[in-house]
């Protein structure tokens, strides 16, 4: 039964191939030829149309792969739950494109450039205002003798009766008429308030000092001490030192203090003090008069009368204390946790803890005016003050030596007022005054937190960047690189005396 099914099947081919055997060879090969041929073509045709499908697929896995890993929106989660295949990635979602950042404003320091547009309108201010320069010597002395005139020549009242003033000169005019026209001010703050450390008052200050226009600049004399170079601002003066200001009368605003360029370390100075946080020092910036010092820039602190409470004649508020005193004050730690001292003690009117405060500054500074004027810590040079002036022999009866340039406040007489903060950076670590660390048992924690967290010359650079003119005349980046180079190499210092004579740092808020 199956064998003649089999037959049955394969009836039709046995007959075609029968057939095809008695034909003549030519009509055999032509139709062997024609197979052959369509065969051919349908291969052909096959094999096209699967490339063409596989390609297409790929680029749809490709699209679909890259829109899943970067953009999945809704169209391929559609596509995902319709079970069709997908290629699933074998790598985590990173991107490799290297993109230009954001621009950020300058918190931290970065060489920032003014636009040329502000430049270029400063160069035609300047231009335009030639003939003022050029009449300048002619103008202020017309200017001083008109308000000489007027102002001078009113006797002075009250407790400054004895003041003398020298000189009334007003401003190059083209020099403030282009700050006020433009508000290029020399104190950078991009970011939207200023370092941590400084406070609203700080900032006020500084404004102030670098970009107030100058009414009057006066020449005062103070008795048998240096006389000082104020200038007066276009700012009213605060309420609560209205009462000081009318009391001496010299300053009838807001006021600064005109130094030499050689003082530009106060400048320096100002920032190191709020950066450790003492906040002890008077605000002081770097500015440039056109008509003083040859157009050199030169500092300009903050005018506090608080420290004049009976006038420029008797000078700053000073305490009157010798070494050995000072000596046996640390020892009681005077006013510490506000104990009021007994009456037959050595004590003064400071707190124990200012005295730490100012023997940190000091040291990182090297200023030895105020505790070491005679120069006995550490070799003085033939050319220092100390040296000139015969002090440096007193250094044989140490007791006995008045310290110098302690200042506070009328109103506040446990607090220290750090003033004439002229630090010297060229003295050697070989070299350093360690009688100010003496009979010191203890140091303030914020500010050695400050030298031991190795940030000191990040803080500082952000600090300082901020003057302009301080900044620019001291080399820019690479002279303030120098500076802290050297405190720095002093923190270490420091640090070190510290664990080796077990000082303690505590919290000083006081």
């Amino acid at each position: 039964m199956g064998k003649s099914r089999f037959h049955w099947l394969c009836f039709p081919f046995l007959r075609l191939t029968s057939r095809f055997r008695r034909c003549p060879l030519s009509k055999s090969s032509l139709i062997i030829a024609s197979v052959c041929f369509v065969y051919l073509l349908f291969m052909v045709s096959q094999v096209g149309y699967s490339q063409q499908h596989r390609d297409r697929r790929t680029d749809q896995d490709k699209y679909r792969h890259t829109r899943g890993l970067y953009n999945l929106d809704g169209s391929d989660s559609a596509y995902l739950q319709t079970g069709a295949s997908f290629v699933v990635p074998t790598r985590s979602n990173v991107v490799y494109i290297t993109l230009k950042s954001k621009r950020q404003k300058p918190a931290n320091i970065r060489g920032t450039i003014r636009p040329k547009l502000r430049r270029k309108v400063k160069r035609t201010k300047l231009a335009n205002s030639a003939f003022t320069q050029n009449k300048l010597g002619t103008l202020e002395q017309e200017d001083a003798a008109q308000i000489k005139r007027n102002i001078v020549h009113k006797p002075p009242g009250g407790e400054a009766r004895g003041v003398d003033y020298k000189s009334l000169v007003i401003i190059d005019k083209s020099h403030t008429d282009e700050r006020a026209d433009f508000h290029i001010s020399s104190i950078r703050i991009y970011s939207q308030r200023a370092p941590p450390w400084f406070s609203p008052q700080d900032v006020e200050a500084m404004h102030f000092l670098a970009d107030s226009k100058v009414l009057r600049i006066r020449d005062v004399s103070r008795g048998v001490s240096p006389s000082i170079l104020i200038f007066e601002g276009e700012t009213v003066v605060s309420v609560t030192n209205q009462k000081h200001t009318k009391r001496i009368n010299v300053c009838e605003g807001q006021c600064g203090i005109i130094n030499s360029p050689v003082d530009n370390p106060e400048v320096f100075a100002f920032h190191l003090d709020r950066v450790l946080g003492l906040n002890r020092t008077l605000p002081a910036v770097s500015r440039k008069f056109s008509y003083l010092h040859d157009g050199q820039p030169c500092p300009v602190v903050s005018w506090d009368a608080s420290l004049y409470p009976e006038g420029l004649t008797a000078g700053l508020s000073t305490l009157t204390l010798t070494w050995g005193q000072y000596q046996s004050s640390l020892k009681q730690r005077c006013w510490h946790k506000n104990s009021r001292p007994k009456a037959d003690s050595s004590c003064s009117t400071v707190h124990h803890y200012e005295w730490s405060k100012l023997v940190l500054f000091d040291f990182l500074l090297q200023i030895h005016i105020r505790l070491d004027q005679s120069c006995c810590g550490f070799r003085p040079r033939q050319e220092d003050v100390c040296v000139e002036r015969g002090h440096h022999a007193d250094c044989g009866d140490q007791n006995h030596i008045q310290l110098k340039n302690i200042v506070h406040r009328s109103h506040d007489p446990r607090h220290l007022v750090f003033t004439n903060n002229k630090g010297f950076f060229d003295r050697n670590e070989d070299n350093l005054d360690f009688r100010l660390l003496e009979g010191i048992k203890e140091l303030p924690e914020q500010a050695v937190s400050v030298l031991r967290s190795r940030r000191l010359r990040e803080k500082l650079l952000q600090s300082l960047f901020l003057d302009q003119t301080y900044w620019e005349s001291q080399g820019g980046r690479q002279g303030i690189d120098k500076l802290i180079d050297v405190i720095e190499k002093r923190a270490k210092v420091l640090l070190t005396y510290i664990n080796a004579h077990g000082i303690k740092v505590i919290a000083m808020n006081v």
